[in-house]
């Protein structure tokens, strides 16, 4: 009876195929990561660290700041690109290098009605540093998000009815706690939920998940943690911007 016998070749078949099989996994992975370019002043200003952790929320996209000059998929400048916020006495530009998609992603939201609200939103002692190139005056409308509104509102009373009242005419909450109908109020709510994790006191409490560091556990949150994915934010804002804003009869004043 005759003996197979292996051929040398077959193993480095073998090592192809795991390479080709892994090949479009690790360039999703890159899609969910990239380099920014951008100068010291600009990255000094605090802008980047208020910006970057919200689109990284919403997107799952991870952006790595590096120096002016360094190798980078996408770069933020004085000279080339297009114009996206102003202020730090310069108008800003974001170029692209090359097809990244995450960066390609990062550039479409600072163009974006959500990502020009978190630029404008951004404030130094009371103060927001930071404008659009050119202002629209014509009134904006609410922005419209992709999440499963009846979904948002079961996330949102489960995780967030402890301290909110969550629909209208709800009942619940905690007295001097704002409504989710009140700060639909705010010229900005949509940039305020989806940033909420990062807001006093939800930044004691909250994790999102690949968002957010665990909880160190030598110091552990002092009330059970409100834990949500991007998704189930994305919901919540999907349901917050179907709510008519309340009628308060004067602004409401959020510190």
């Amino acid at each position: 009876m005759a003996r197979s016998v292996s051929s040398p070749i077959r193993p480095r078949l073998w090592l192809a195929l795991v390479a080709a099989l892994l090949l479009p996994l690790a360039a999703q992975a890159d899609d969910k990561r990239f380099r920014l370019a951008a100068p010291g002043a600009l990255v000094e200003s605090g802008l980047l660290a208020y910006l970057v952790p919200r689109f990284s929320l919403k997107t799952g996209v991870r952006i790595e700041i590096v120096p002016e000059g360094a190798a980078a998929e996408a770069r933020l400048g004085r000279d080339t690109g297009a114009a996206v916020f102003e202020g730090a006495g310069a108008v800003w530009r974001m170029a692209l290098a090359g097809d990244h998609a995450g960066a390609a992603r990062f550039a479409d939201w600072l163009g974006s009605e959500i990502g020009q609200r978190t630029i404008t939103s951004y404030e130094v002692g009371g103060r927001a540093p930071f404008s659009l190139p050119e202002p629209d005056t014509a009134e904006a409308g609410a922005p419209a998000f992709e999440g499963d509104v009846e979904r948002g509102l079961r996330v949102a009373r489960a995780q967030c009815g402890r301290c909110h009242v969550v629909a209208p005419g709800g009942r619940g909450g905690i007295g001097s706690t704002p409504s989710f109908p009140a700060l639909r109020t705010l010229a900005d709510w949509d940039a305020r939920f989806q940033s909420f994790y990062a807001l006093r006191p939800h930044l004691a409490f909250t994790r999102i998940a690949g968002v957010t560091a665990a909880f160190p556990k030598h110091l552990p949150p002092a009330i059970v943690p409100i834990e949500v994915s991007a998704e189930e934010i994305e919901a919540i804002l999907a349901y917050v911007a179907g709510l008519d804003p309340a009628d308060l009869g004067a602004p409401i004043q959020v510190q």
